[in-house]
């Protein structure tokens, strides 16, 4: 709680006056009952005080006087001790409250500063590349149209990338529960995913092989093909020329199970452990293009969609991610 150590002390001050306050004021209440309790006694009773001079006779109204500026005494000491007690414990228990209290405040700082490093840091790449090629063209004064024209296709190349970071970025931002529809049906979602990587696959001569049933999901349904085409993309990305990825799904009391399974590089355990980390790429897939955010937004739209998503991964051997999500209400 580094960065928040003087907001910790504050809160903690803040609990612990609200503490006090209870404590004096029924501290306060209890002494004000037990005086008038003690006050209650009846007149004209005579008594031998046989603790002083036998000789002496005390009214009893006097003798119980006695006693009770002992107890208001005794009463006094007691709700200091008992305040003090609440002071030392209530100091411990406010301060371990106050940082149980801002420890999501501040995880949540240091996930947004690490966010803001890595987006910057992704965001200057292109924008460094962008930057070099066209300087390079302006300083050539020979420069040849046909030159000119591979500057641009790069420039263009360049922008397309940041466009995709952003979009992706955003992707983690935007709130869709508010479009949640029943009726959502798989096939479709699946169907509309396939369409939207089938170029990819063929270009490395990849087999998707669709084995979905249906299934009736609550929920929106662009996020849901946006959840597909990214697992599906990521099996792809990752799988070797002419191999095959495989989507299926089954259905268990009131929920969906769906697997995207590919036959690729897999992941190692510290990939697996990492692999919804906004911005995290396993070392074996640096030189593979992307930026590390596809995982974060398709977990983002499982939890979103009330379910999880789970990796099993073998090094060489492939990944199947798993899907878990409630069906519609009948």
């Amino acid at each position: 709680m580094k960065h928040l150590k003087q907001d910790v002390l504050r809160l903690a001050g803040t609990y612990l006056a609200i503490i006090m306050a209870m404590s004096v004021g029924f501290s306060v209440i209890f002494y004000n009952v037990s005086v008038r309790e003690l006050d209650r006694r009846p007149h004209g009773i005579t008594i031998t005080d046989v603790a002083q001079d036998p000789d002496t006779l005390l009214t009893f109204n006097d003798y119980l006087e006695n006693r009770a500026q002992e107890a208001r005494l005794s009463l006094l000491v007691d709700l200091a001790l008992v305040n003090l007690l609440a002071l030392i414990s209530g100091g411990i228990l406010s301060y371990l409250l106050a940082q149980y209290t801002l420890r999501p405040i501040e995880d949540n700082m240091e996930a947004q500063a690490q966010f803001v490093s890595d987006a910057s840091h992704e965001l200057r790449t292109p924008l460094t590349a962008l930057r070099t090629a066209n300087e390079v063209a302006l300083r050539d004064k020979k420069l040849k149209i046909t030159d000119a024209r591979a500057v641009i296709a790069e420039n263009i190349e360049d922008i397309t990338r940041l466009q995709s970071l952003t979009d992706s970025m955003l992707g983690l931002l935007r709130d869709d529960t508010a479009d949640f529809q029943s009726g959502v049906q798989l096939t479709d979602v699946v169907s509309e995913a396939m369409n939207m990587v089938v170029s990819q696959a063929q270009a490395k001569d990849i087999s998707v092989e669709d084995a979905t049933g249906s299934a009736t999901l609550h929920g929106n349904a662009r996020s849901l093909t946006q959840l597909i085409t990214i697992l599906l993309d990521n099996a792809i990305k990752y799988s070797p020329e002419g191999s095959t990825v495989h989507v299926a799904s089954e259905v268990q009391a009131r929920s969906l199970i769906l697997t995207v399974k590919d036959e690729g590089i897999g992941m190692n355990d510290e990939a697996v452990k990492n692999a919804f980390t906004r911005f995290y790429r396993a070392e074996e897939s640096r030189s593979t293009a992307g930026y590390g955010l596809g995982l974060s937004i398709a977990k983002k739209i499982v939890e979103a969609h009330h379910g999880k998503i789970t990796i099993e991964s073998t090094p060489g051997k492939g990944s199947t991610f798993t899907i878990t999500m409630p069906l519609a209400s009948a």
